[in-house]
């Protein structure tokens, strides 16, 4: 049994396009946890920058 009901009957072109969704949305899920990922480090980057200005400027 497929995965997408009427799979056998459907066109070459609307096979194309289903997989062609299915990769992108699993692409952006993957972007999506990557950056998520990355916000914690890019927030204690910016502090750390800002902590090193006000440092520098203070001296």
């Amino acid at each position: 049994m497929s995965l997408v009901p009427r799979w056998e009957v459907m066109t070459d072109e609307a096979k194309a396009i289903t997989k062609r969704i299915a990769v992108s949305a699993l692409v952006l899920l993957f972007a999506l946890w990557i950056v998520r990922a990355l916000i914690p480090w890019v927030i204690v980057a910016i502090c750390g920058y800002w902590a090193y200005r006000w440092l520098a400027k203070s001296t």
